[in-house]
């Protein structure tokens, strides 16, 4: 809804001006919290020292989150989208980073499609998700990775986001993710598929949300879609992982031109045993 400011009598524009600079505030001090709770640089290139990430929230605060946590040999990594984006995916994320801490310090043994069929758990019954039809659909969507760095192996599980791995040869293989969230499904639940490759040295893993091949632009306004990402990936796989951050993002900005940004974008890419 648009407001029209020059028919406000001025003491009612000032009362206006005043609430929407106080949320403003209070927004970027959650964005602080949330920002406090996600892994830094540091700690991101302690685990993987060739990586990017791009991480563009729509908003203030975002409903998108990636995660790493260190087990033994073990790196656990996720990249999440949870239900909307601004405050409630904010909220939402908050739990879904908790319960991995939670779910990961507690587990014997990391597997990746157990780790998400808990972390579904949880969700479910910190939000009351019973499967009615009249409750409110809310979850996580995901890819999450397990990479046992002496053999050499990585684990793969995932709520509808896939992962891609570029093997050093230049072979694309898309490792597909569950149609159902983190969260109730319209369907009784299923454990997730638990996929499992061989990872050799400059193989490149991406995780990733849904909002760069969402994003509506171009020529004609329509989404940038998935098979272009995947060749623009492919492309650019040759490069540093600095200069992979920089095209993506410069193609992000080009392909939407003057549009609004649709969503929360979030890629992790990194290049194995560098």
């Amino acid at each position: 809804m648009a407001y029209n400011y020059s028919a406000m009598s001025p003491d009612f524009r000032d009362i206006f001006e005043k609430q929407k600079q106080e949320l403003t505030q209070s927004l970027q001090y959650a964005s602080y919290i949330q920002k406090a709770l996600l892994p830094n640089d540091q700690v991101l290139r302690r685990y993987f020292p060739e990586h990017f990430l791009l991480y563009m929230p729509r908003d203030i605060v975002s409903g998108d989150f990636y995660w790493v946590s260190r087990k033994q040999q073990n790196i656990c990594l996720v990249v999440a989208d949870c239900t909307g984006h601004g405050v409630p995916g904010a909220f939402l994320s908050i739990l879904g980073i908790t319960f991995l801490n939670q779910i990961v310090d507690r587990s014997a043994q990391l597997k990746a499609s157990e780790i998400l069929n808990a972390l579904r758990e949880h969700v479910m019954k910190a939000l009351h998700q019973t499967g009615s039809l009249s409750e409110q659909k809310d979850g996580i969507d995901l890819s999450l990775c397990v990479i046992d760095t002496e053999a050499h192996t990585l684990q793969y599980a995932g709520a509808f986001n896939p992962l891609y791995l570029i093997k050093n040869q230049g072979e694309f293989i898309e490792l597909p993710a569950d149609k159902m969230p983190i969260g109730v499904a319209a369907e009784q639940e299923k454990s997730f598929i638990n996929h499992q490759v061989q990872l050799h040295p400059g193989d490149q893993v991406y995780l990733f949300t849904d909002g760069f091949a969402d994003q509506f632009g171009g020529p004609d306004g329509k989404k940038f879609k998935y098979k272009p990402y995947r060749e623009l990936l492919a492309r650019l796989s040759p490069e540093t992982m600095a200069k992979q951050k920089a095209e993506l993002r410069r193609e992000h900005l080009e392909w939407r031109g003057t549009q609004a940004q649709l969503d929360d974008i979030t890629i992790f890419g990194f290049r194995y045993g560098s």
